[in-house]
């Protein structure tokens, strides 16, 4: 496993589509090692490949530190309610800002297995599968910001 450079805001990669992944290889596990070790370097509590300049379908979600998701080619199937809270992100360290996000949401994606999952996430996890996701997409949180991003203060919890 290694650590990978994480992509910074201006960096063109963040704003393409990735593409699906149809098979698992050698390259495409050791990436998803590599997205794990990165993230939890960086104190995250989610990566999507763009971040680590691979236009591929794939994210790593740990909001517990404890409980990996690798999600492959994922889609959000349902969204319930409404939260809104600071959201940050690794490809803009130091910051933050106020988005709202549903409170629950459903993802179908593959596992590092090609084995369909159904997930349910709510509050952070949901807030992270959306941030993910949307990373795929090309777009980052800092289109959704209500008013303005503000330094993170580092005494205060952290999301992703």
């Amino acid at each position: 496993m290694a650590l990978r450079t994480i992509r910074t805001l201006g960096d063109p990669v963040l704003e393409k589509k990735c593409r699906e992944v149809k098979e698992m290889t050698p390259r495409i596990k050791e990436l998803i090692q590599d997205m794990y070790e990165t993230m939890h370097n960086g104190e995250g509590v989610g990566l999507a490949a763009p971040q680590v300049g691979i236009l591929k379908r794939i994210a790593v979600v740990d909001v517990t530190g404890e409980d990996p998701i690798t999600l492959i080619n994922p889609v959000i199937v349902e969204e319930e309610g409404e939260q809104t809270g600071d959201e940050g992100c690794l490809s803009l360290p130091g910051k933050a800002g106020q988005v709202t996000r549903p409170m629950r949401v459903v993802v179908e994606a593959l596992n590092e297995n090609m084995e369909k999952v159904r997930l349910e996430g709510e509050e952070l996890l949901a807030r992270a599968f959306c941030h993910e996701i949307d990373h795929l997409d090309g777009h980052m949180y800092i289109e959704k910001v209500e008013g303005e991003i503000h330094d993170v203060h580092y005494d205060e919890e952290e999301e992703e």
